[in-house]
């Protein structure tokens, strides 16, 4: 097995994009908007230099989602400095679907249309490429396109356990030597109204003013987020020394989370563990969803990215565990270069 290590971190959430906003991410008080999807609070974003990063021309076939992934895509192969080596690089993404045009299905609603007749209001209604944007590989054609991006490409749809076998397989690859160098990550976007309704509807959502995970369990808060890693042999800024995933029915779920921490390397002095489940566990670790909200497709890159940055800055280890909302549980472990 070869080594794995991760070379660069693009970032951008509620706290801002970039390494110098995720820091002290654990510090920070969050960034709440608690009007906008009343009585549902979100993590917004702030705005971001899409515009810089983007070519307008591509920009204008993307939605936002696929702006704020390929934005952090871009900023994850910036920070590795190996703008010379995209042909190189395998692309694992996990997303979610396109967003949908609010207006239109409104007025769907309203007139209650037989079924050739909502035909017609979505065929008159939506451009060709809004119909494309469902897709959710668009948005690793959108980061191939921009970034220059050359290797294979694959995309996962799954929710929280997507962007967790997004970085497994990420990982996979390299140690196994079928990949020189792995661009892994996912991007999600809270503040969407069907994204709000429909967790709404599942009943998983907070209502009220924001709280911390201990004082909402079994509710979530959502969180736009975008986190990407790129992977490499090469020394960099830390090592990914274990990336796990298992998934089966809900009742086994504590179970396969220890069978994968049996797995993995046993935990050093002074390790962090980082929790980056959607909802509270008795299990030890920062919260990461009390910085960020849920930021579901994006949640485990994001906390295995904020612990590479801590090892970095001097953690002997760091322990990230995840059990997803509905399904999915995931281990990974980071150790000094």
């Amino acid at each position: 097995m070869r080594p794995v290590h991760v070379l660069g971190v693009g970032l951008a959430s509620s706290l801002g994009h970039g390494r110098d906003a995720h820091a002290g991410w654990a510090q920070a008080a969050p960034v709440v908007d608690e009007a906008r999807f009343a009585p549902h609070p979100v993590h917004p974003l702030p705005p971001l230099p899409f515009a810089e990063a983007i070519p307008r021309r591509e920009s204008r076939q993307m939605e936002d989602w696929q702006r704020l992934g390929t934005f952090a895509a871009g900023l994850a192969i910036a920070d590795a400095g190996a703008q010379d080596r995209v042909a190189e690089m395998d692309l694992v993404v996990a997303a979610g679907g396109g967003e949908r045009d609010a207006a239109l299905d409104a007025q769907i609603l309203q007139a209650r249309p037989e079924e050739a007749a909502l035909h017609a209001m979505l065929q008159g209604g939506l451009r060709p490429t809004l119909f494309l944007a469902q897709l959710s590989n668009l948005l690793a054609g959108s980061v191939s396109i921009v970034h220059g991006v050359g290797g294979s490409s694959r995309t996962l749809m799954g929710e929280d356990a997507a962007g967790a076998e997004a970085v497994r397989m990420a990982h996979a690859r390299i140690a196994a030597g079928t990949s020189a160098l792995g661009l892994c990550g996912g991007a999600f976007l809270a503040e969407r109204p069907e994204i709000v309704l429909m967790h709404g509807f599942g009943g998983a959502l907070h209502a009220g003013p924001w709280a911390p995970m201990a004082a909402r369990p079994g509710r979530l808060v959502l969180g736009s987020a975008a986190a990407f890693l790129l992977l490499g042999e090469a020394p960099g800024i830390a090592r990914l020394a274990f990336a796990a995933t298992d998934q089966g029915a809900p009742e086994g779920s504590d179970a396969r989370l220890d069978a994968l921490w049996a797995a993995a390397p046993p935990a050093r002095p002074g390790a962090l563990d980082i929790w980056a489940g959607p909802f509270d566990t008795p299990r030890p670790g920062l919260r990461l969803a009390d910085a960020f909200g849920h930021a579901v497709e994006a949640a485990f890159p994001l906390a295995v990215a904020v612990g590479a940055l801590a090892v970095q800055a001097g953690a002997p280890q760091v322990r990230v565990a995840m059990q997803g909302a509905w399904l999915g549980e995931a281990v990974a472990v980071l150790e000094a270069a």
